[in-house]
């Protein structure tokens, strides 16, 4: 019976591991599929054929519409939309007034390398259980800048997530 139920746990925790590495294998595919697209849509230019040129604009969209779709099933399954849903019905929760840092705007992105002044403590959200985030993994932090929430890597500085118009 032990040897049963350990198993059924085992099983239950590494489900979603398998899930996200599909995922995001799934999402290597689809970008090298767009970068190939792109290469055959240069050459179709460089041959001066409109209709290669029409058929190879085509695929590249296909490509992006089918990345962008693997990308939405990913953040379905880890949950990223749950807080969407809250903050329509928690208005309050994320009514935080006008807020500004020292430093001006600027619109991050995944893998982007910023500067330590971007997250110190004082920009650290201290309860992003709160706000239905997912649980930011050891070595990361939950950032506000602006009206935007970053997943930061605090020994590297990188971006890994960022929500936009968070707290509008």
């Amino acid at each position: 019976m032990r040897t049963l139920i350990a198993s059924l746990v085992l099983a239950a925790t590494l489900t979603p591991v398998a899930a996200q590495a599909q995922s995001n294998q799934e999402l290597r595919r689809d970008r090298q599929d767009i970068r190939a697209e792109q290469r055959d849509l240069r050459q179709a230019y460089r041959s001066g054929d409109p209709r290669a040129i029409r058929d190879q604009r085509n695929d590249v969209r296909e490509a992006r519409q089918e990345f962008r779709e693997d990308l939405r099933d990913r953040d379905r399954a880890w949950g990223r939309d749950d807080w969407r849903g809250f903050r329509d019905r928690n208005p309050n929760a994320y009514a935080r007034g006008g807020w500004n840092a020292p430093f001006r705007y600027t619109a991050f992105r995944p893998g982007l390398r910023i500067g330590q002044p971007y997250y110190s403590s004082r920009y650290v959200i201290a309860d992003p259980w709160r706000y239905h985030l997912p649980r930011a993994r050891p070595g990361q932090q939950w950032v506000r800048h602006y009206d935007d929430v970053i997943l930061v890597d605090t020994r590297r500085g990188y971006v890994v997530d960022v929500n936009r118009g968070f707290y509008r």
